[in-house]
């Protein structure tokens, strides 16, 4: 199977050339790829914590949905260790929908036979994105007093698998 591309082959914000309509012939795109995000919310939803962190971009980019759930997967796994499954409650704030599409051009021996070039390079659907401007909330993380630190480790993880700079804002609940 091929490798997916560099996320920098991707980052910058295009218009979303991705028509989708609930009629099949009516669509740009033919088919809309399936995300790997598997939850978007995470913890204990209905408990009141007294402390609110937010991941903030600081950058406007794509983030393409595997670099989400990587991230995603990375900031559960210490929450979980460290607090418990009840401890805090985790909301993701990015909602993958432009579509990202790919012209593949054949290159080495017999390239010349099966590629078509530029022409017809509307491309084939490979995966989906999240447009992020600066100042959006990436992620939400609601826990108690005492596990602040534990919080903030949390999300430099989550960080680090996302392509971009981001804050950390801690703000009280109550």
């Amino acid at each position: 199977m091929a490798r997916i591309r560099k996320a920098v082959a991707y980052r910058k914000l295009k218009r979303p050339y991705t028509r989708k309509s609930k009629f099949r012939e009516l669509s740009y795109v033919r088919a809309s790829p399936v995300s790997k995000i598997v939850r978007y919310e995470m913890g204990d939803v209905r408990k009141k914590f007294s402390i609110r962190l937010e991941l903030i971009a600081n950058d406007n980019l794509q983030i393409r949905h595997n670099a989400i759930e990587s991230s995603r997967v990375t900031c559960i796994r210490l929450l979980e260790k460290k607090l418990g499954k009840n401890g805090f409650h985790l909301q993701l704030r990015m909602f993958p929908h432009h579509i990202l599409r790919e012209n593949p051009l054949a290159s080495g021996a017999g390239a010349d036979r099966m590629s078509t070039g530029m022409a017809r390079s509307f491309g084939k659907p490979i995966g989906i994105a999240a447009q992020i401007k600066k100042g959006k909330v990436l992620y939400v993380l609601k826990l108690d007093e005492k596990d602040v630190e534990v919080g903030k480790t949390a999300l430099m993880r989550a960080q680090y698998k996302i392509p971009c700079h981001c804050n950390i804002v801690l703000t009280k609940t109550e």
